[in-house]
């Protein structure tokens, strides 16, 4: 039987692009690990992409993983399959301009082959507890970026 995993996850950003910031909140058993990181000169979609793969990173064996997310761009890009389309195209899109992130997409679809993966999207910003949570880490990431300047 596979571990059941579920992760909750959001990115943000201060200007499209600029600083931008990710959460993650993976739950096993009702233990919780939360992750949370940022980059410079980033876009919301890539934040929203980070922070799936990051989380789905650090999981050490095969899981069944259902995965939270408020992002359309991260759930359509599996669900209707697009990034597979994509990466079959040589990373373009029907319209042969280049797909968007094909680096990360790569990533997630190497991340998802290694799991059972059900995605659900959620609705941003209306009231859901860890997508709340995972705004605010994402937020938090950006703002210290801004701050620190560098």
């Amino acid at each position: 039987m596979l571990k059941e995993v579920e992760l909750f996850c959001d990115g943000a950003c201060s200007g499209n692009p600029g600083e931008g910031g990710w959460g993650s909140i993976l739950r096993y058993r009702g233990a919780e690990k939360v992750l949370s990181g940022g980059d410079r000169n980033t876009t919301n979609n890539r934040m929203e992409l980070t922070a799936v793969i990051r989380a789905l990173s650090i999981l050490k064996e095969r899981c069944k993983v259902t995965i939270y997310t408020d992002s359309q761009y991260v759930v359509n890009g599996i669900q209707l399959g697009w990034a597979k389309s994509w990466r079959a195209n040589g990373w373009r899109k029907k319209d042969n301009k280049p797909a968007l992130n094909a680096e990360l997409w790569s990533e997630l679809l190497d991340l998802l082959e290694q799991h059972e993966v059900q995605f659900e999207w959620i609705k941003g910003h209306a009231g859901h507890p860890e997508n709340e949570r995972c705004d605010k880490l994402a937020v938090e990431e950006w703002k210290k970026l801004q701050k620190s300047g560098k």
